[in-house]
């Protein structure tokens, strides 16, 4: 679980010392020298007349391995298995999945929780800004203008994300809110394996975010 220490806010002045670059590199730096993450996920999506908030645990471990287990709606799951990315919810019949590569280009704003990218590097037009006690982290994702207008970080001082918004050139928005976040915990590659259900179609797909 995360040390205490991480959890405090600076003082007024520390935090109005912040330069810009120093908070980014403090994020890249966080996330570069994870193992692994486990933390409760709130996650709302709006647009095309929808406005749904579902929940569950996400867990990471590198290289490349997410899981998005979903409480609610019970057993939906988002796989990403080093090879191929897998969705299903529970009571369709069919399964997608998807090469690894084609989910990290269409998820790239989730690649943040992977590590394996440069805030400076993947984000244009990128600005920060105080947040209350946090930081808000904005840019257009290189290479996906066409269909991500913003995406949004909200991060600690000491460089942990606690939210994720994403916000499509179609109006749609993506929102992450992060709880009880434990890294480095020891988290087997075997909980990042997914089998179809018996009868289950497999179809080749992007899963929605």
């Amino acid at each position: 679980m995360l040390g205490a220490a991480l959890l405090l806010p600076l003082s007024p002045a520390a935090h109005a010392q912040q330069s810009p670059a120093d908070l980014v590199r403090r994020v890249d730096d966080h996330y570069n020298h994870l193992r692994t993450l486990r933390a409760r996920y709130s996650e709302r999506y709006t647009g095309m007349g929808l406005d749904r908030t579902e929940t569950g645990t996400l867990t990471l471990r590198k290289p490349g391995l997410m899981r998005w287990s979903y409480d609610n709606p019970p057993g939906k799951v988002f796989v990403l298995d080093g090879k191929f990315g897998w969705f299903y919810t529970p009571g369709e019949p069919q399964v997608s999945r998807t090469p690894a590569k084609q989910i990290d280009d269409l998820r790239s704003p989730l690649r943040f929780l992977l590590g394996h990218t440069q805030l400076q590097k993947e984000l244009d037009h990128l600005t920060v800004a105080p947040d209350g006690p946090n930081f808000r982290i904005t840019g257009t994702p290189r290479g996906m203008a066409e269909r991500v207008h913003q995406l949004t970080l909200v991060v600690s001082p000491a460089g942990i994300i606690q939210s994720l918004t994403i916000e499509e050139t179609d109006g749609a928005t993506t929102a992450f809110n992060f709880s009880n976040i434990e890294e480095n915990a020891n988290i087997p590659a075997s909980d990042f394996t997914f089998t179809p259900p018996p009868h289950t179609n497999v179809v080749n797909g992007q899963p929605p975010i």
